[in-house]
């Protein structure tokens, strides 16, 4: 068995205008903030829990 971690490509396609401050410091938080940005990140229950709360404000994939 692996002991490699699964890894998320998170792309925000969406702007945190209009939508609550603590959405775009999630966002922030993510190490997002412009549209069309990517980043990876490994995948965990905090990562989750971020994605859940900005998930009309990102694409998110598996690697």
């Amino acid at each position: 068995m692996s002991d490699a971690k699964k890894t998320l490509r998170l792309t925000q396609v969406k702007s945190s205008i209009g939508y609550k401050k603590d959405q775009a410091a999630t966002l922030k938080a993510l190490g997002l903030g412009k549209i069309g940005r990517s980043i990876d990140q490994v995948d965990n229950a905090n990562i989750r829990g971020m994605i859940f709360k900005v998930k009309h404000l990102i694409k998110v994939e598996e690697l």
